[in-house]
């Protein structure tokens, strides 16, 4: 009994001894900052090479945060085991002692009865948690060969004292009365558990009367089953060394590996010399030298110089203590005379076996985080010496709390308008959070710029700063924070000690590694008293220069040199153009679209000739409104000029339709003149001509009566001082017929049938018309109206026929066409003819003269075209001609 129940001891021995490994190798997985690194991977690991365990945890502060198997044990997540009445003791005991100890057999909160063994975890020197495993109890057992126990013979118990009650419990299925048969025990130290191997009691009732034969039987029975146990006893001796060899070499492998794949150094060191019995290739490659030479070493050889003090000094102070395991940093001289500084894990395997003189190094290069340690204290100086010396005034506040409280009210992710809506609703909360904040420290401008002494005295009177703008602007933070915003800016306003306020620029940074907490944030608040009063001078300004141009009586501007692209329009515009300036500014080719048709091209190319020659341009062009309409614009335009470049252009456009109106009706006015001028210069001209020779004839004839000396000569002077009276009547009869066009200035103006105006002329002509055979072609329409005074219109007609009848060609038939043109918006009555026609060339000046003749025909008096343009003019019109020796004449005639 005593050899079995030894075996299952030593059994389970080295199942927990594995274990140990196991929670080591999970503890290096936490790096400097206690945050696991490829937790998921290394457990997944660690449970493959080990079947007595079923899971693993981490328990940094003694709250589990990291299982593995997840969904199996996500019940256990932040369950505290150091404040949990029934678990609070056994984990106690472990950090206690420092060093691994297995609680249990408990009720897992995942299910099941089982064992946790925990190892204490120190970073830095300071307790972070335990790394753990969970050992399910019929794993335990199954694998330690209970299942091997000769069942017919023995019963096998597993007890603990609980330590809550003091009372031994039992985990396996027992009798109490068993307890009372031949029973060995054994202790198992590691967690406190006792073992039992009972033997099973034989109860024999043999009658009194057949004892005698019986009892030979039963000697006879004994003594073969004696015999037959002491042949058997060699064979399961046999069996139980083949399971313990198995097992063992199972540890050995499992040892290995893990001794081998570590991602750490670890190295097998003997505590009398220091001298190297193993090392594993992590080591190897840390120091440099191979494995053989590596094992021609002992630690000290490697040590740095400095380091081998303080190894020394913390070795003996722990043997000193009776502790066997201690840590420290420390550095190593490599192969190649580099220094590597490593974090070294030493423990004595004496606990294990007081006959080893052994202990296990494990030894992490932390070379890397040495450096970007010392570089963080070195950046950390830095930032203390530029936030102390800064010229902006800073702050380094703690809004952790803060955080906390926006998440008890679940704003934590919520949408910024939900934040700011609920902000609003529920303005205590506000002020509930501004007194959440901590202050951590404030540099000297800061209090110059508040006028206060210490930080001390800023602490507990953060709301003597606070502006009312500055409450309002706080929740602008308050929604940064539930949206997880790290940086803001805005202006705000702060007051100083004297209750003056200040204008600030506000800018908010979460430090890096503390964004989630919020507990370090750098804040500066930069006096822009003086920038805002600029600003508000500036705008103030703008305001003015902006009211002053939009009260000018004209479009100002702004443009882009290379488009054209307006970057500025006033508010006039709406006025002139009946266009808002953010619709011209919203098109970039609003002005070239807007330019009436006929000016458009030229307007564009001359502006744009004008601004590559570097030369400010005033021009003149049309433009079409908003409703249609078409107005002048004067455009003033100017160049601007940078170092002696021009990058812009500015100007005014001024609605000059008005002028520009007066100015065509002074046009009109002065041709009006001029042309009247003109026919008075020809009217004096006719007077003191044609008057004058008549004048000069009477009086010569006059003269010549008075000296004729017979009466017959006196007779023939007076017949022809008659005609010659005759010619001068007629020339005042037309004279006067040209006074009379010129002096009426309210002639009759009808609808007339123009066609029927025609067709009344032509009869006139008839008998002319069938004795010369001449054909006329009227196309002017039927039912054409024309506004004209009747008597100027037949006048002209009449004119016009009678001339081209009169000198019609003499080698063809006289050929009359009347037509109605309308061409550019103008209207013309075209009257052709095919006669002899004008020699323009020679008489093209004079055809409208008065007494302009231009054929040998005697009754020709020059008169008729002179009273027919003088008529046209009357109503408005002009009248031209083109004509060609010979081959006929064309009059066109404007009628208005």
């Amino acid at each position: 009994m005593q050899t079995v129940l030894e075996n299952l001891h030593q059994n389970i021995d080295q199942n927990l001894k594995s274990c140990y490994t196991s929670t080591l190798t999970l503890a290096l997985t936490i790096n400097d900052n206690g945050i696991p690194e490829n937790f998921e991977s290394i457990s997944s690991q660690l449970l493959a090479s080990n079947k007595c365990i079923s899971a693993v945890q981490l328990v940094p502060n003694g709250i589990i945060k990291y299982v593995f198997p997840f969904q199996e044990n996500q019940f256990a997540l932040n369950l505290n085991i150091l404040k949990n009445p029934s678990l609070k003791k056994e984990a106690l005991k472990s950090i206690i002692n420092k060093r691994m100890y297995f609680a249990g057999p408990l009720y897992l909160k995942q299910g099941g009865i089982g064992i946790v063994g925990r190892l204490p975890v120190y970073k830095k020197n300071k307790f972070w948690g335990f790394s753990a495993v969970i050992i399910k109890l019929e794993n335990l057992l199954k694998i330690s060969g209970i299942n091997t126990i000769d069942t017919s013979k023995y019963y096998f118990q597993f007890s603990k004292v609980n330590p809550n009650t003091n009372k031994e419990d039992f985990f396996l299925p027992f009798r109490r009365e068993n307890f009372n048969n031949k029973q060995i025990s054994i202790r198992i130290p590691d967690g406190n558990w006792k073992l039992y191997l009972i033997a099973k009691k034989q109860t024999n009732n043999y009658s009194v009367l057949y004892l005698p034969s019986i009892l030979g039987f039963t000697l006879s029975l004994l003594f073969g089953t004696l015999i037959t146990i002491l042949l058997d006893r060699p064979r399961r001796l046999q069996q139980l060394v083949d399971i313990q060899e198995e097992m063992i070499l199972n540890s050995q492998i499992k040892f290995k590996t893990i001794f081998d794949q570590a991602p750490v150094g670890i190295a097998l060191i003997r505590k009398d010399t220091g001298g190297f019995i193993e090392v594993n290739k992590k080591f190897c490659a840390l120091i440099g030298y191979s494995e053989q030479e590596m094992k021609l070493k002992n630690y000290k050889s490697i040590t740095h110089p400095k380091d081998l003090i303080i190894n020394k000094s913390v070795s003996g102070e722990l043997i000193d203590k009776n502790d066997t395991d201690y840590s420290l940093k420390k550095r190593y001289i490599t192969k190649n005379g580099n220094t590597v500084w490593a974090n070294l894990i030493v423990s004595s395997l004496f606990s294990v076996n007081e006959n080893l003189n052994t202990n296990i190094a494990i030894i992490e290069d932390i070379t890397l985080q040495k450096q970007i340690l010392d570089n963080l204290k070195d950046s950390e100086k830095q930032f203390k010496s530029l936030f102390k010396n800064s010229p902006i005034p800073l702050w380094e506040v703690d809004m952790s709390l803060v955080k906390n409280h926006l998440n008890d009210l679940n704003l934590i992710a919520k949408e910024p308008i939900f934040v700011a809506n609920y902000l609003k609703e529920h303005p205590e909360v506000t002020n509930e959070c501004f007194s959440l904040i901590k202050i951590i420290s404030v540099n000297y401008k800061c209090l110059q710029l508040l006028n206060i002494k210490t930080k001390r005295m800023l602490a507990y009177n953060l709301k003597m700063v606070v502006d009312n703008d500055t409450l309002i602007d706080f929740n602008k933070q308050l929604i940064a924070i539930t949206q997880s915003n790290n940086q803001l800016t805005y202006d705000s306003k702060i007051k100083n000690s004297n209750g003056e306020s200040i204008d600030i620029n506000f800018r908010w940074n979460a430090v890096l590694g503390h964004e989630k907490t919020m507990d370090r944030i750098i804040i500066s608040t930069e006096d822009i008293t003086f920038r805002k009063n600029n600003e508000k001078m500036i705008i103030d300004s703008q305001q003015k220069v902006e009211s002053l141009i939009n009260a000018i009586d004209g479009i100002v501007w702004e443009c882009n040199i290379e488009t054209f692209s307006f970057t500025f329009v006033s508010k006039k515009v709406e006025q002139i153009l009946g266009y808002t300036s953010e619709e011209w500014i919203s098109d970039p080719n609003f002005w070239g679209n807007h330019i009436h048709p006929e000016d458009r091209t030229w307007a564009l190319e001359y502006c744009e000739t004008k601004t590559k020659e570097n030369l400010n341009h005033d021009f003149e062009y049309r433009m079409i409104c908003k409703d249609g309409s078409v107005i002048w614009m004067r455009d003033m335009v100017n160049l601007v000029f940078q170092e002696g470049k021009a990058v812009g252009l500015h100007g005014i456009m001024i609605d000059i339709t008005k002028s520009k109106n007066i100015e065509n009706d002074l046009n009109n006015s002065f041709n009006l003149v001029s042309r009247q001028n003109e026919r008075l210069l020809n009217f004096s001209y006719i007077i003191s001509h044609n008057l004058r020779s008549h004048t000069s004839n009477i009086a010569s004839i006059v003269t010549l009566i008075k000296e004729a000396e017979t009466e017959q000569e006196k007779k023939e002077l007076m017949d022809l001082l008659v005609s010659v009276s005759d010619l001068l009547n007629e020339t005042m009869v037309h004279l006067n017929e040209v006074i009379n066009i010129r002096t009426n200035i309210s002639l009759v103006i009808e609808s007339l049938n123009l066609k029927e105006c025609v067709d009344n002329v032509m009869k006139i002509f008839s008998k002319q018309i069938l004795l010369r055979e001449v054909s006329i072609i009227n196309l002017i329409p039927e039912d054409l109206i024309i506004n004209y005074n009747p008597a100027y219109l037949e006048s002209t007609l009449y004119n016009l026929i009678s001339n081209a009848i009169r000198y019609s060609h003499p080698d063809r038939k006289p050929n009359i066409i009347l037509e109605w043109i309308t061409k550019k918006n103008k209207n013309f009555l075209q009257i052709s003819d095919n006669g002899i026609g004008i020699d323009l060339e020679k008489y093209g000046n004079k055809i409208f003269g008065l007494y302009k003749t231009f054929t040998n025909d005697r009754t020709s008096k020059g008169v008729g075209l002179f009273i027919t343009k003088n008529q046209i003019e009357a109503m408005g019109g002009t009248i031209s001609v083109e004509s060609k020796l010979n081959h006929g004449a064309t009059f066109k005639i404007e009628i208005i």
